[in-house]
């Protein structure tokens, strides 16, 4: 039997490289888009390139961006994919602020570049949308469900929430098996090293080895619910398992604040949080989402998906992870992150 095709944007980032994981741990071969640049962004990927057992034409890497449609177009008539995953994005809704109208296009006329790639080719792939719970912004119901209105706080949440609507419209009006995924903060030592988990797992770690002093940190009440990537790219795949497309909340159910946050990690190494963390507005939104939590009783109930790494796990994982990789950086070592 041949194997199942994976065509995956945005797989050098944190969920691309447990998602291309996941799918070669299924049997699948795994295609990735990459955008050409000056520097060598695959580091994610060194888990899967250094497994001996994964052979190099499974997991294929191809030149292609988002913002390019003819690009997308050919990529999908090469590999003919069996499912489609965008996860490609200007992701950190801080910088949104600052770059509105390439966050709009990369992250909602990208989707419909790929939407309508997909239908233009006669191809019938199964679509995944990487959705986001900064949609809800400005909560109308605690928690978010997949009925609850969107009130987007962010030039990244519109974007998101017009891709969104993209993929709902192109599976009714086109038949196409199209889902959105509406995921929660999923955290990793694989994070970007901007996003305020692993700024502070970071810091934990160079605070520790005597090589940071300080950390600076915008609105420490801001409560998200936090869960573990690696375990949420089964979610994303379980979608495009279904009889019928739809969209889900993959969430934890649970919300901490980011000081609940700093006071774990700080603390997992016997330190106070209060010594080193300085308040600087420049990290501060213009305007602030204050409370995210969702509820992923949809995806426990048809997906028979649940998250299984508590808070407290998470945060520890992270700290350790860092401190390692920092341990293997002064020791002149090469260190895998995972």
């Amino acid at each position: 039997m041949a194997k199942k095709k994976a065509l995956v944007t945005g797989i050098t980032g944190q969920d691309g490289s447990y998602l291309a994981e996941f799918l070669l741990g299924k049997g699948y071969e795994v295609h990735g888009i990459v955008r050409r640049s000056s520097t060598f962004n695959r580091g994610r990927l060194d888990a899967i390139w250094s497994d001996l057992q994964v052979s190099e034409s499974w997991l294929l890497l191809h030149y292609g961006d988002l913002a390019d449609s003819g690009s997308i177009t050919r990529l999908l008539l090469e590999v003919q994919p069996d499912e489609v995953y965008n996860l490609g994005a200007q992701s950190h809704v801080r910088v949104s602020f600052e770059n509105a109208e390439y966050s709009m296009d990369i992250n909602a006329t990208g989707t419909f570049r790929i939407l309508e790639a997909i239908r233009g080719s006669g191809l019938k792939p199964r679509f995944y949308q990487a959705s986001s719970s900064e949609m809800y912004g400005k909560v109308l119901e605690i928690p978010q469900t997949e009925t609850t209105p969107f009130y987007p706080r962010s030039p990244y949440a519109v974007s998101k929430v017009a891709a969104y609507w993209a993929t709902v419209n192109y599976r009714e009006s086109f038949g196409m098996h199209a889902s959105n995924g509406i995921l929660f903060n999923h955290e990793s030592p694989r994070r970007g090293e901007a996003f305020v988990t692993r700024k502070i797992t970071r810091a934990v770690a160079h605070i520790l080895a005597g090589l940071q002093d300080k950390l600076y940190l915008g609105n420490l009440d801001a409560k998200r619910d936090w869960g573990y990537a690696k375990e949420y790219v089964e979610a994303m795949w379980l979608m495009l398992q279904q009889d019928q497309p739809g969209d889900y909340v993959v969430a934890t159910g649970e919300t901490h604040s980011v000081k609940e946050f700093l006071e774990e990690a700080f603390g997992l190494v016997g330190l106070d949080w209060q010594k080193y963390v300085v308040h600087d507005p420049r990290y501060l939104r213009p305007s602030e989402v204050d409370l995210l939590v969702g509820d992923p009783s949809k995806a426990r109930r048809q997906l028979n998906w649940e998250p299984k790494t508590t808070f407290k796990a998470l945060v520890k994982l992270m700290v350790e992870a860092d401190i390692a990789l920092l341990k293997a950086h002064q020791e002149g070592r090469i260190k895998v992150v995972s």
